[in-house]
């Protein structure tokens, strides 16, 4: 007889499967496959964050637990995290500017406070109607960026909420969006490579006019017939490592979920769908970019970007 061990479409036929091999099929399976990151709690804007400029910019809705970031050809507005983290799973619920989004830039990252910071970005670049927005990623370690990717969403990120997050340990960045990994920036000290891990940063977001490069270089401006641009956010949740803002080291280094060997890479699934991105949604990768690169950054061989 067939019987099948609920687990993707593995299949064994045998006369007879106990539970203890289902089990253990299920088992291997988590080490085969690996385990996404814990999936986020709800929780009301005021818990985890603050609003930072044009206060009346921003409008709460449901008690908090949903709000909407407004611009106007006056301000944009934006918030960040109450406090500052050391390693962890960061991770925000947004539904981007709808219809001609063109030359607004939502941002959700994280950085550190001192001139030589480290920084994680997502920038969603807008566009004209029809066209499809522009995710943008960059990492700056030691005060130092120019390591942007661009790609293309498989979804109309405007048509709902959708999450974005970074899982950052002391092995590796990885941007996932909806549990899909498409970037990975590994711990490459190694091999010269300067790595976030002694700065903590803050949370931030906002929605910023940037018309003077945001869409098609600056080609593209804002319509501001079209205003008010609102973004929505919910989902606040915030599972990182607290410390102060002066901290060097998280005093339960080792300890937490995301620091287990299950996190400390990706496993083959997850390495698969992450090519699936680059092959078919990616735009712009400074690490094949040869006008600015004539040699590679070293990273870009260990994050399997080349």
């Amino acid at each position: 007889m067939s019987v099948q061990c609920l687990f993707g479409v593995m299949r064994v036929r045998m006369g007879r499967l106990s539970s203890t091999l289902c089990l253990t099929f299920l088992v291997m399976a988590k080490v085969a496959f690996g385990v996404p990151p814990k999936k986020s709690i709800n929780v009301p804007f005021g818990r985890n964050y603050f609003p930072t400029w044009a206060f009346d910019h921003i409008k709460y809705l449901n008690g908090g637990s949903e709000v909407h970031l407004v611009l106007d050809k006056y301000t944009g507005t934006g918030f960040q995290s109450k406090g500052s983290y050391l390693f962890g799973h960061f991770s925000m619920h947004i539904k981007m500017v709808a219809g001609d989004s063109a030359g607004t830039v939502t941002a959700f990252y994280l950085s550190s406070q001192n001139s030589e910071h480290d920084e994680i970005d997502f920038e969603f670049l807008g566009n004209r109607t029809g066209q499809p927005y522009i995710l943008q990623t960059n990492v700056f370690t030691g005060g130092t960026g120019n390591r942007e990717q661009r790609i293309n969403l498989w979804f109309d990120p405007s048509k709902d909420y959708h999450s974005y997050s970074v899982l950052w340990n002391m092995y590796q960045i990885v941007f996932f969006v909806d549990d899909v990994p498409i970037r990975v920036f590994k711990n490459s000290k190694d091999i010269g490579v300067k790595f976030p891990f002694n700065q903590p940063m803050k949370i931030y977001s906002s929605l910023w006019n940037a018309d003077d490069w945001a869409t098609r270089g600056g080609l593209e401006k804002t319509n501001w017939e079209k205003a008010p641009f609102v973004a929505s956010y919910r989902g606040f949740h915030v599972d990182g490592c607290e410390v102060s803002v002066n901290a060097k080291f998280c005093e339960t280094q080792g300890k937490r979920w995301w620091d287990q060997k299950e996190f400390q890479d990706l496993d083959a699934n997850q390495y698969k769908r992450l090519k699936w991105v680059r092959k078919r949604y990616t735009i712009y990768n400074y690490c094949t970019d040869r006008v600015r690169f004539p040699v590679p950054p070293p990273e870009c061989h260990r994050d399997r970007d080349i």
